[in-house]
């Protein structure tokens, strides 16, 4: 059995490097100040043999870096740099992140889904994001941590229509059945599996993985992409995770690969000595 591994967590490599990213922009306020940093951060996952890196846009977009102070010129300069951040790291293959909605206010709303705004304002959110981040030149699309599946299908179409490379999806769920918006997993994979390559979960506690899987495999036959965060739970008031975590996400790999996972690696929390355990895990399989 083998697998591509996605790299980890951006958050956690740039702790390891001594950063702590808070604030509205997150990581993205490294992209602007100090992006060696960022090159920096996804070389750790290069060098523990990542095969994909996921760029820095996660929490970034033109409209936040324009709150930030940046001309609306600049702000797209900065978008537009995340993916050659990630080939300077001498990445295989660059993912550009299209995250939630919710990911770039600040407020934990891309772990429920429930935002104060209409969907034609979070659709012109991802219409003007992914019109940037596709003509910087990505391999492929990592729309991610994605809550519910209206978001999830507006991303999808408006990747479409801005001509897009070749997409996965993966979806943020908080249990064995349901994805953080209260939909079920497997109803939507089936309603969006036609506009991807691959589907899956990241940011979900490992333990739930297996299951979602499972119940997503009679509606689909498209490769499954994972990579399970630490398995802690966000705290939005304190900006921190708490709870006491997994740490056997490599010897839950197996199961996944089993059920059809081509594409295996972490998130939140799972670093690079992480991505490099599933390395090895991969070597055993």
């Amino acid at each position: 059995m083998t697998f591509t591994v996605v790299d980890g967590g951006l958050s956690t490599a740039l702790e390891a490097l001594g950063h702590h990213p808070t604030g509205l922009l997150w990581t993205a306020q490294l992209v602007v100040e100090q992006p060696d940093v960022i090159v920096a951060a996804h070389r750790l996952f290069v060098d523990a043999g990542a095969e994909v890196i996921i760029t820095s846009s996660y929490q970034a977009s033109v409209a936040g870096f324009e709150r930030a102070g940046l001309s609306h010129a600049d702000a797209v300069r900065a978008l537009t740099s995340t993916t050659d951040l990630a080939r300077r790291a001498g990445a295989r293959t660059v993912a550009a992140s299209v995250g939630p909605f919710g990911a770039t206010l600040g407020d934990g709303s891309e772990y429920h889904g429930r935002y104060e705004a209409s969907w034609d304002e979070v659709r012109r959110f991802h219409r003007e994001r992914i019109a940037v981040l596709v003509d910087s030149g990505p391999d492929l699309m990592a729309v991610e941590t994605i809550p519910g599946r209206v978001e999830a299908e507006i991303v999808l179409d408006e990747l479409q229509r801005a001509g897009a490379p070749r997409a996965w999806l993966t979806m943020s769920c908080v249990d064995e059945v349901h994805t953080c918006a209260g939909d079920v997993f497997a109803e939507v994979v089936a309603v969006t599996a036609p506009a991807l390559f691959a589907v899956g979960v990241n940011c979900t506690a490992p333990p739930f993985v297996t299951p979602l899987l499972a119940s997503a495999r009679p509606v689909t036959d498209l490769p499954f992409v994972v990579y399970p965060n630490h398995g802690r739970a966000w705290d939005a008031e304190h900006e921190c995770w708490v709870g006491d975590g997994d740490d056997h996400l490599a010897e839950r790999v197996g199961e996944w690969v089993a059920l059809g996972a081509e594409f295996v690696g972490g998130c939140c929390g799972v670093g690079p000595d992480g991505v490099a355990r599933i390395v090895a895990t991969r070597a055993a399989l």
